[in-house]
């Protein structure tokens, strides 16, 4: 396996949001996690500062679930020219170096503004819930 599959499971406490959630969203995401009883597609986290880049309503189900670590594919997110990242809001300006600043300091983005394109996601994960915990 290459690092573009590899998954490793971190700290649900370590992580930083930068974006909120939509209720309803998240209610759908927790009862698809919670019922299935396992997690199969990990979030996407820049590697230096553990901010969350896709995953938000799966990170927040998990939580909610009790859960302790959750899986991930970190990347290089300012690194990594093939990751991209734009506005879905024209009143909003969002770069790679505004999405770490408000994970980081806790001013995060409404649901929905960021729209990031990452190669290579890897989404046939079979992990037990009970692993997590």
């Amino acid at each position: 396996m290459d690092d573009e599959d590899k998954t490793t499971l971190i700290s649900i406490s370590d992580l930083h949001e930068h974006e909120e959630i939509n209720p309803d969203h998240a209610k759908e995401i927790f009862n698809k996690i919670k019922n299935a009883k396992f997690f199969t597609e990990p979030i996407i986290v820049d590697s230096k500062s553990l901010v969350i880049l896709d995953g938000h309503h799966r990170f927040n189900s998990c939580k909610k679930l009790g859960l302790k670590k959750i899986p991930c594919k970190l990347v290089d997110y300012l690194g990594d020219r093939r990751i991209r990242v734009e506005s879905s809001r024209s009143e909003i300006t969002v770069t790679k170096e505004i999405v770490i600043e408000r994970g980081l300091n806790g001013n995060v983005f409404p649901s929905r503004t960021s729209r990031h394109f990452i190669p290579h996601r890897k989404k046939k994960l079979k992990i037990p819930l009970t692993r997590l915990k």
